[in-house]
């Protein structure tokens, strides 16, 4: 008998035409990525430099009553990291019941967008430049001033103190006003739009449309004046790896975010891109007009974006985008510059000025006000942590949140209009209780995006986790993820589009076609 079923499949190409195209389209893009040359990974000779290890992380394995990590035990961590081995990773000695955070993940490969050995960062700073104890300094000031309204910047003793004082630095690579830090840089990232307007992106205090709800922007944050690992033997303990012996004491009333304290908590407790998502989700309630210029679906008399160029695209990019970022910056972590987390460089400056030890810290920090500031309030000379667990178990630079950030608003620039003026933008009252009118100069997309990118990866460096350059150069590190995700895709698509384009944090800008 004849069969009557006939195939339905109907379109340009055949199906074996089809396949050929899609595998031709795979190659080309692993081609593509193949052949761009391989930087040098070069890092600030730390390691090498100290043969006690005080430059780089050890968090979790034994340390001796200076916090200096037993040798025997840093030799089994480098030789794991060395062998990629998983046998040698369970060999790895540990100092109490903290578990190393996933450094098998610097070996992943993945099948989209660059791969995670392929990007190359600048070197960080060295454990004795003035680079450093810069750094150093202005997160002692973040742990002072974590309790004071962004909104109080200008007038408050504290911020104008570390201002004054951050100027006097030789190598603070902070954005300044002139040759000066002051109360209006202070604290800032240093990519266009961080400097206009309110401190916290606009996209960090608006209502977020989440289908059939909204989801209003007041957050569970810490009490002010709870900060942790001040005390010598807690800070001991936990670099061993030791559980805290206290927590996080939550305020009842939730917030939106209005100081330092209540973004160190914002990150304490996000997911890895859920900066971003809620960002894309507020822009596509902009309307159209928010949208990129070359959206090939604007000037359709026919047809709407949904799949290809709109919101379910813009997520799905936004959310690849963050997973192969980390894997780029776990690379970085473990298998490049093993870099001390600040709460660990808190411990060389107690020990140092203390006289339990003598370290190569470089001396402009000690003629740093906030020194003796931060001793005359906590009786040590540790970094004060907003978290009572302080860092995560991975080493600092590059800072993964900057990376997510970095990738994140990069993916959104592409598919939003960058100029598109915010409408009816807010700004925190002191009490982070009500949103008030900003009436300042126009806040535009691309302006508060980069401010979003800011806040969330130097938000990390305010609870004292992060070093300032883990997150502007982990933000770089970042936007060249994403670019190489859009350099995959951008030859997918079968619609008329000219290409993807975007102003990089750098000011410059690009078009991937």
């Amino acid at each position: 008998m004849k069969d009557k079923n006939k195939s339905g499949e109907i379109g340009p190409i055949t199906p074996k035409v089809r396949r050929r195209e899609a595998f031709r389209i795979r190659r080309e893009a692993a081609l593509f990525q193949r052949d761009h040359c391989l930087p040098d990974h070069l890092c600030n000779g730390d390691e090498d430099l100290f043969p006690n290890k005080i430059g780089n992380f050890s968090k979790g394995l034994p340390h001796n009553y200076l916090g200096e990590v037993d040798l025997n035990a840093y030799n089994a961590f480098i030789r794991a990291l060395t062998t990629g081995n998983p046998d040698d990773f369970e060999a790895i000695p540990l100092g109490g019941d903290l578990k190393l955070a996933n450094p098998q993940a610097a070996y992943v490969f993945d099948l989209v967008g660059p791969d995670s050995h392929q990007l190359g960062i600048a070197i960080p700073p060295a454990f004795n430049s003035a680079w450093q104890a810069s750094e150093m300094a202005e997160l002692y000031w973040q742990a002072l001033t974590r309790d004071v309204p962004f909104a109080a910047y200008d007038t408050h003793p504290l911020t104008c103190a570390a201002a004054s004082d951050l100027s006097k630095f030789s190598d603070f690579r902070g954005p300044k006003d002139g040759e000066k830090v002051t109360t209006g840089t202070l604290f800032r990232g240093n990519t266009p739009g961080d400097l206009k307007g309110p401190y916290i992106s606009q996209f960090l205090w608006k209502d977020i449309p989440f289908g059939a709800t909204t989801i209003v922007q007041r957050y569970r944050t810490a009490l002010a004046g709870h900060d942790y690992m001040t005390s010598y033997q807690e800070w001991l303990g936990i670099q061993n790896g030791s559980s805290p012996s206290s927590s996080n004491v939550l305020d009842p009333i939730t917030r939106y975010i209005r100081n330092g304290r209540d973004l160190s908590e914002w990150v304490h407790r996000d997911f890895s891109c859920q900066g971003f998502l809620a960002a894309c989700l507020i822009l596509l309630s902009f309307g159209q007009g928010a949208l990129d210029t070359s959206n090939p679906y604007l000037h359709s008399s026919t047809q709407d974006g949904f799949i290809t160029f709109g919101a379910p695209h813009i997520l799905d990019l936004v959310a690849k985008a963050a997973r192969v970022a980390l894997e780029t910056a776990w690379f970085q972590k473990f298998l490049v510059h093993r870099r001390l987390r600040p709460e660990e460089f808190g411990g060389r400056v107690h020990n140092h000025l203390t006289g339990a030890a003598s370290y190569p810290i470089n001396p402009e920090l000690f003629h740093s006000s906030v020194v003796g500031e931060v001793f005359s309030k906590f009786g040590t000379y540790l970094l004060p942590m907003a978290y009572p667990e302080g860092c995560p178990a991975h080493p600092a630079y590059p800072a993964g949140h900057a990376l997510v950030a970095g990738a994140g608003v990069t993916m959104l620039k592409a598919f939003f209009n960058e100029s598109f003026v915010i409408p009816n933008p807010v700004v925190a009252s002191s009490d982070g209780l009500s949103l008030l009118p900003y009436s300042g100069p126009s806040l535009t997309i691309g302006g508060e995006l980069n401010k979003l990118a800011s806040n969330i990866a130097l938000g990390r460096n305010t609870a004292g986790v992060h070093w300032r350059s883990d997150g502007i150069e982990g933000l770089k590190l970042g936007e060249k993820v994403a670019i190489k995700i859009l350099e995959d895709y951008v030859k997918t698509y079968n619609e008329d589009f000219s290409g993807f384009s975007l102003t990089k944090f750098d000011g410059t800008t690009i078009t991937i076609e």
